[in-house]
């Protein structure tokens, strides 16, 4: 089975229906609170389905001056490897790119660079921790 074959949907999603993946991903150890934003009625969110299981989720916050900025990209560790955080992530860069944004930047996780280093992402500044884990701010033209 290819990666096409195994997504069975990209859709957007509400922010709570990010939480349980936020939070079972990023950050198990943290309180669900943990894992929400202030400013996620503002955003977009989208979730990748399989067979009708939402099995990864992004957030999308696209400013009128044409910066987006992704945030809480999580995928079910069961998922990874197998092609819908990188679906994920193009269709999160398409609809950015509709929606007039020039850039786009995250603050990622070090350990992550090279899967975000493959969708032009680079990195800018220093490494900064949140918690005990490294981060670096990337950043790319659309």
């Amino acid at each position: 089975m290819n990666n096409e074959q195994v997504i069975s949907a990209i859709q957007p999603i509400s922010a709570a229906q990010t939480y349980a993946l936020r939070h079972a991903v990023l950050w198990p150890d943290k309180p669900p609170a943990y894992v929400q934003l202030p400013d996620d009625a503002a955003g977009q969110h989208f979730g990748a389905f399989v067979a009708g299981e939402l099995r990864a989720v992004i957030s999308l916050f696209v400013t009128p001056a044409g910066e987006a900025r992704f945030r809480k990209f999580a995928t079910d560790p069961a998922w990874q490897g197998r092609g819908l955080g990188t679906a994920l992530l193009r269709h999160t860069m398409q609809a950015a790119r509709a929606q007039g944004a020039v850039m786009i930047w995250c603050d990622a996780r070090q350990n992550t660079l090279p899967f975000y280093q493959r969708f032009g992402l680079a990195p800018e500044g220093d490494v900064f921790y949140k918690g005990d884990i490294p981060y670096l701010r990337l950043r790319c033209s659309l």
